[in-house]
């Protein structure tokens, strides 16, 4: 509670109780201006005075209306696109985001534009609407009913519309609130199947890409040097999700050289972005999706993955910077490459007493320690606790059960690399096939 005395007077007065610096200036000085006359003054001068003050107070009050339209109107939007983001939202809803984007309408003509279309399609009769009774809402509402595809001046158009509607109904398919959104997708783990470069899809948001260009350090993991790296990213198929929408990676590294940045309150619905994801997807099919995308850039990705195919793996990264890169990491070694064979599965690690533990199926990784020459030596067993020897890739070429590393903190991924190599392996061309003549004379 404000203990000190109210002087209108004073612009730190207003400013305590939540005015702004500049109508407070106002409100002040309005006041200086214009105070209260004693009680015992006339009372005709009295209400002038009033009357004087008030019209000095007219800006600010027709500002603060102003302001607290254009709050309600952000709010509404706001709720609207949470709403369908949710997969809660009807044609309706889309509607008045239709509206906002194609033609500029406000909520109230928005909403106007929304029940134009919905009677359009929904194979009503248009409103009643009296010659020279025009306002922007009506126009609105003519806007929204045309582009539903109704036409007063056609007789019959309320019969043809109501026969589409009703066919629409028989055939309507299942809705699409069905569908995951990218931020309720888990994080990468190493359970799912191995996928072909070629069938997975990688979208990144902005930062993630590298495509910051002046903007100042966001704290955001840069993924793109692993992504380069990794011996896939040629048959990947990557996206990128910007301010302006959603675009195809370049190869050659980041095109964006001005600040990209997307606010919160930038985010909304536009039919125009999901035909444009559409048109990145077309023709490719997908068992793997991963969305590596924060904040502001994947809610708009939700809005729109309507656009995004169904597979079997959907995956995105999330939490700290560091953990993001590890899930990045741990997606990418589920990379195929053509012809290759890798083993499936969760890698259950362990600390034994001489060092790291790794199993995957019939095969344990160990940590055989430091070697003379240098170096730090792994050894893959099998079950009896010998040496993996004998196993072949699935192009022929056998399998050592023992490697050196340089860098001990790269002996977890290499462990683990050697573990799936080993799981696709074979054993079935590890002994020479018998001569036949030996055969015969056996």
């Amino acid at each position: 509670m404000i203990s000190e005395p109210f002087d209108p007077a004073v612009e730190a007065t207003w400013i305590a109780r939540g005015r702004r610096p500049d109508h407070a200036s106002i409100l002040a000085d309005a006041w200086r201006r214009f105070p209260d006359l004693p009680n015992e003054a006339d009372k005709e001068a009295r209400i002038a005075r009033m009357r004087d003050r008030a019209l000095a107070l007219r800006p600010v009050m027709e500002s603060m209306s102003k302001a607290a339209e254009e709050e309600r109107q952000a709010r509404n939007f706001a709720f609207t696109e949470t709403k369908i983001a949710e997969g809660k939202g009807d044609d309706r809803d889309q509607a008045i985001l239709r509206a906002r984007s194609l033609h500029g309408y406000d909520w109230d003509r928005a909403v106007r534009y929304a029940l134009g279309w919905y009677a359009a399609t929904a194979g009503w009769e248009p409103e009643v609407r009296r010659a020279g009774s025009e306002t922007p809402a009506t126009f609105a509402y003519d806007q929204g009913f045309a582009d539903g595809g109704g036409n007063r001046d056609d007789i019959f158009d309320a019969a043809r519309r109501a026969y589409d509607a009703t066919a629409v109904i028989e055939v309507q398919s299942m809705p699409t609130t069905g569908r995951p959104l990218p931020s309720t997708w888990p994080k990468p783990t190493d359970d799912p199947l191995p996928a072909r470069w070629t069938r997975r899809l990688l979208i990144l948001a902005a930062p993630e890409a590298g495509w910051l260009g002046n903007a100042p350090e966001q704290t955001a993991a840069l993924l793109l040097p692993a992504l380069q790296a990794s011996e896939g990213q040629v048959e990947l198929c990557v996206i990128v999700v910007s301010s302006a929408g959603f675009h195809a990676l370049a190869r050659s590294g980041p095109d964006a050289t001005a600040t990209e940045h997307l606010s919160a309150d930038a985010v909304r619905f536009d039919p125009r972005l999901i035909d444009q994801l559409r048109a990145l997807l077309a023709g490719r099919d997908f068992d793997d999706i991963l969305v590596a995308a924060q904040g502001p850039y994947l809610a708009l990705l939700d809005l729109h993955a309507a656009a995004l195919p169904l597979c079997r793996t959907m995956e995105r990264t999330r939490n700290t910077v560091l953990q993001q890169r590890a899930h990045f990491n741990v997606w990418l070694d589920r990379g195929l490459m053509a012809g290759e064979s890798l083993g499936t599965g969760h890698i259950r690690w362990g600390k034994a007493v001489k060092g790291l533990t790794g199993k995957l199926g019939e095969f344990t990784a160990r940590y055989a320690g430091k070697q003379p020459g240098g170096g730090h030596c792994i050894v893959i067993q099998t079950p009896d606790g010998l040496p993996a020897a004998g196993y072949v890739s699935t192009q022929g070429e056998p399998l050592s059960p023992e490697t050196i590393i340089s860098n001990r903190a790269h002996l977890r991924k290499a462990m683990a690399a050697r573990l799936r190599a080993f799981g696709g392996a074979t054993r079935l061309t590890a002994a020479p096939m018998p001569d036949l003549l030996d055969l015969a004379s056996a």
